[in-house]
């Protein structure tokens, strides 16, 4: 596709129209990252479903520790529950951090949850125990409540800081999953999902050119 040169007061109006069109508003972007996080965890429990049908056949693609073939499987874990039970407590939080982390744009969003991914699986890959069979999305989540934290003050954003203080407050309790309280959950893909997630944060950001909070 390309553009011709239009002359005279015409070529001002027809580059006002093409950056316009270029840049979708925020009613647009919402629409676009709830319909994303809604095929997202759609996709998780037909993922799970599929697994209960085949006798959990799917649950190879977890994530064995120290183990160089399993280095494959860092991605399709994350996609991967242990039952319904599983998947569901992990929905409705990937669902909500995920669609206000994609009102910036869902290519910056896919961007910082491959962080997360490889961040928190390799994480798990390093330091879980022997012999354990990690999977789920809740390095995910945790990745992107790190994300979403420290996001506006990366960006300088004054809504993306109020919007963290407010993530803040309603899944602040969630930051007890880091610590190895809990037997049979992976406190470690918890921990390096939330490093994942700032990581993210001062990799994809987008501060104002002259500094300022905006």
């Amino acid at each position: 596709m390309a553009y011709e040169p239009v002359a005279g007061r015409d070529a001002g109006d027809a580059r006002r129209r093409v950056r316009g069109s270029a840049v979708p508003g925020p009613g647009e972007r919402a629409k676009t990252a709830a319909a994303v996080m809604f095929v997202w965890v759609g996709l998780l429990w037909l993922i799970e479903c599929v697994d209960v049908m085949t006798h959990h056949a799917l649950d190879t693609f977890g994530i064995v520790p120290q183990q160089i073939g399993e280095l494959r499987d860092i991605i399709p874990a994350a996609f991967i529950h242990f039952g319904f039970d599983h998947v569901a407590a992990n929905s409705l939080p990937l669902l909500v951090l995920g669609f206000l982390a994609g009102l910036r744009g869902i290519g910056r969003l896919l961007s910082v949850v491959f962080v997360i991914i490889m961040t928190s699986g390799g994480g798990v890959w390093l330091v879980a125990p022997p012999h354990t069979n990690t999977a789920g999305a809740s390095g995910v989540v945790f990745g992107l409540f790190g994300y979403l934290l420290v996001r506006g003050f990366v960006d300088r954003r004054l809504i993306d800081i109020a919007v963290g203080l407010i993530v803040a407050v309603a899944y602040g309790s969630i930051l007890w999953g880091v610590l190895p309280t809990a037997h049979g959950v992976s406190w470690q893909g918890h921990l390096f999902g939330l490093v994942g997630g700032v990581v993210g944060a001062f990799l994809f950001r987008d501060r104002p050119a002259d500094g300022l909070i905006r």
